[in-house]
């Protein structure tokens, strides 16, 4: 971390002309890795090498089945919905290799003309080419339809429902009132998050991220930020948007249950919307136990063989994303032609120098020991994150809490991987870089003085960061 006597000497430089605010923007976004440089950048591949514990071939297994395409009763799961957002792992987690976060084509859009969700209507904010989503309504409504700001919601509220699909029987659901809460200005949104690496981030310790964030409280920028913390044993949560998942067991289990309606070891019990939970009906008895098999509908395989087989689903994609390798930085294309290695270093440095690595800290720290596997084991997590929930402003806040994250406040997102990242931010409401820098900036925001100073670089200096970011 620079320290604050070597900020000031660095923006002297930097903002030489002081006083002066340059009033042309950065000449351009570099356009998203399209995947040609997947293989180099060791993208979707596993962190495992040596294997002297044997749990690649869980991570081989696990593979296979986040991409598993799941229906209301079949051999392999009996559980989608009654009511989901996707039917597959990977289709959310789909780009640039299985594992990341969502592909430029949404498959979300296809879901009722395909059959999967044949009694449904495509929401109008779910599109051919947008971001994959998920929708939660910040607030209740009260009976007359008017939005009740004395009611926080913030419940997943799924897009589709299994009525009309095969095995669905007489399970008929009606989708949330989406026309009606965009109408009302009470809809936000969330796309998926990468999961390349976070078995690293699972294995910082949190005296790693107490010390560090001892560490970036000393700054000149009005950074502060804090942690979200588990709610059972008070530890420190790292995982979401908010950070308000703890490991990637439970961030797995979560995601089958809430984003497929599929029971296991974990969430062990069919979900009801917010509203119906609210309103003490839950779900139609019609609609519960479509498989006929009882619950949970994912759980341990005691008889299966091989060992990886015997894993339930969650467990199975716990370990997948355990042990996927952290992306690798790579070359950067503008307008044609290769950005010099040179001004992605002087972007590096300017980065530092107007304050975005207070939160995007190159790395939090080095991992703690691993029973796992010794890739995971006293390893440095170069995540250009914190892990830390900071306040966001009123432009990106969404008025929903979790844990112990305010409506306004987000988990520093982690830039390892950005150069082949489609959307941006939380709801991935822009594709532009320079848009989602922008963004950062509003009244309340930790940021604000970070994105002045990233105002008054000049273009070329504004053009070098961003040809770094693109480079992570």
């Amino acid at each position: 971390m620079i320290k604050p006597a070597k900020i000031t000497s660095v923006l002297v430089v930097v903002l030489s002309l002081a006083g002066i605010t340059f009033a042309a923007t950065p000449k351009k976004d570099p356009p998203v890795d399209p995947g040609v440089q997947t293989a180099s950048r060791g993208t979707g591949a596993t962190i495992i090498t040596a294997d002297p514990n044997g749990y690649l071939s869980f991570f081989e297994n696990g593979r296979v089945r986040f991409q598993a395409v799941e229906t209301v009763n079949n051999s392999a799961n009996v559980g989608l919905g009654p009511r989901f957002n996707s039917n597959q792992c990977s289709s959310c987690h789909a780009f640039p290799a299985v594992g990341g976060t969502g592909a430029a084509v949404n498959p979300q859009f296809k879901f009722v003309s395909d059959g999967v969700a044949p009694d449904s209507t495509t929401p109008s904010f779910i599109t051919a080419n947008g971001p994959t989503r998920e929708a939660r309504f910040p607030f209740f409504f009260n009976s007359n339809g008017t939005v009740n700001t004395s009611a926080p919601n913030g419940g997943v509220e799924d897009l589709f429902t299994v009525s009309g699909s095969a095995g669905a029987g007489t399970c008929s659901l009606a989708q949330p009132p989406f026309a009606h809460a965009l109408a009302t200005n009470n809809v936000i949104f969330r796309i998926p998050t990468p999961t390349f690496g976070l078995g690293l981030v699972e294995n910082l310790d949190d005296s790693t991220l107490l010390k560090n964030r001892l560490t970036n409280l000393t700054n000149s920028f009005g950074i502060t930020g804090s942690f979200n913390h588990n709610g059972n044993d008070g530890t420190i949560s790292r995982f979401g948007w908010k950070a308000q998942n703890k490991s990637l067991q439970l961030f797995a289990g979560e995601a089958y249950n809430v984003e497929m309606g599929i029971t296991n070891e974990v969430f062990p019990t069919e979900r009801p919307l917010p509203e119906e939970d609210q309103l003490g009906t839950g779900l139609p008895a019609n609609c519960l136990n479509l498989g006929g098999i009882g619950y949970p509908e994912d759980e341990t395989n005691p008889l299966a063989s091989p060992n990886a087989a015997v894993l339930d689903d969650v467990s199975a994609f716990a370990n997948f994303m355990r042990f996927l390798a952290p992306p690798k930085p790579g070359s950067v294309v503008l307008d044609g032609a290769a950005v010099p290695a040179a001004t992605i270093a002087a972007g590096r440095t300017l980065f530092s120098a107007i304050g975005c690595a207070t939160c995007h800290n190159p790395t939090p720290g080095t991992t703690q020991a691993s029973d796992f596997d010794p890739e995971l084991s006293e390893k440095p997590v170069n995540s250009f994150s914190d892990i830390e929930i900071h306040d966001m402003g009123t432009g990106l806040a969404d008025n929903v809490s979790q844990g112990g994250a305010g409506g306004d406040q987000f988990r520093t997102a982690p830039l390892w991987g950005l150069g082949q990242r489609i959307f941006l931010l939380h709801d991935g409401r822009t594709t532009n870089l320079i848009t989602a820098i922008a963004d950062h900036e509003s009244s309340g925001s930790e940021a604000n003085t970070v994105i002045e100073l990233f105002n008054n670089l000049s273009p070329a200096q504004q053009q070098e960061v961003l040809d770094f970011l693109r480079s992570l």
